[in-house]
């Protein structure tokens, strides 16, 4: 399907909509714990973590945004109708999730929105499932990793801190901290805009306006400029989730819990895999608050964003379909 120039403008915007809502959704990611333990104020540290969302675009390559634009569906499938379907079930679970301050992923969604509007389109047949898979797991993987590596920080942090006071511990990392979250804002820039990337680079191939399946410098820079507004917006409510419902954070547990968290999102990146930064960081918290006690855990607030992880893909899948087929009736985009 072939569209007009104005027609791909508008999708291109409504991705970068997308991409726009990713960095006010998963704000909390990168700002929720330094934030908590009051290291910077939550204007100062929006601002921190959008500076290191757009500092991504000269570290990371371009893995995740070609698994994503083929390596969920085939390339060849996509045309401009899913791409408006896809968009239109995450954005609508994005604005769902972040009206109700719920943690999901943005990715998920984005990934869910696809399948669902490629279902529509030509069933089951045109799904790479090697990289459904792949993206399944990560619900598992990322959360366990970032729970693991946080919880071995944690207690690291604690031998080497032996010999200070907690005064000592508490103004030492307070500064470390800052590094920690500005890790964790560069990784969630690297992985999540690259996925909004993926899906303009697909818009584009089907159009025919680049020749094979590589991302455009514009597209890089704009996505990435796009998550880091998204990011400098907020996204208060699930700050405050993520911040102090889990868990209650020092600055020493905020650290070894970005810490762990962003060591998992730069392997995932550097090796293509989509994976959620939500998911991570919520590990690696409720790791950080579990090596202290069991019970410094509210399971009942994470099992409740355990439960919104599982839901996300089938319900922005379901949305989408019903965006895929309710451009059928707008002019230049249907047939």
């Amino acid at each position: 399907m072939t569209i007009s120039f104005t027609l791909l403008v508008v999708l291109i915007v409504v991705a970068l909509l997308f991409d726009f809502l990713n960095g006010l959704h998963d704000a909390a990611n990168s700002i929720a714990t330094v934030v908590a333990t009051r290291v910077l104020s939550p204007v100062v540290a929006v601002i921190w973590a959008a500076f290191f969302n757009f500092t991504a675009y000269f570290v990371f390559g371009t893995a995740v945004a070609k698994t994503v634009g083929k390596g969920i569906v085939d390339a060849s499938v996509i045309d401009p109708r899913v791409i408006f379907g896809a968009l239109c079930g995450a954005i609508a679970w994005n604005i769902i999730t972040w009206v109700r301050g719920i943690p999901s992923s943005s990715s998920h969604a984005l990934i869910g929105g696809l399948l669902g509007a490629t279902l529509v389109k030509a069933g089951t047949d045109p799904i790479v499932w090697k990289g459904v898979i792949m993206t399944v797991a990560g619900i598992f993987v990322s959360p366990a990793l970032g729970l693991a590596l946080a919880l071995v920080i944690v207690l690291a942090v604690a031998w080497t801190s032996i010999r200070l006071t907690p005064l000592g511990v508490d103004k030492r990392y307070r500064k470390l901290q800052l590094v920690s979250a500005a890790m964790y804002s560069l990784g969630h820039g690297g992985n999540d805009a690259q996925k909004t990337m993926g899906i303009i680079t697909a818009l584009l191939y089907s159009q025919g306006m680049i020749a094979e399946f590589a991302v455009p410098g514009w597209v890089a820079v704009s996505c990435y400029i796009a998550i880091a507004i998204g990011t400098m917006s907020g996204g208060w409510r699930i700050v405050h989730t993520m911040g102090s419902k889990i868990t209650r954070l020092t600055p020493a547990q905020g650290f070894a819990a970005e810490t762990g968290g962003a060591l998992t999102v730069f392997l995932a990146t550097h090796i293509g895999v989509p994976v959620s930064t939500t998911h991570t960081i919520t590990g690696a918290i409720v790791g950080v608050g579990a090596a202290k006690r069991l019970t410094a855990v509210r399971w009942a607030v994470a099992s409740n964003i355990v439960f919104a992880w599982f839901v996300t893909l089938p319900a922005s899948a379901a949305m989408a379909a019903v965006a895929y087929y309710a451009a059928g009736v707008i002019p230049g985009l249907g047939g």
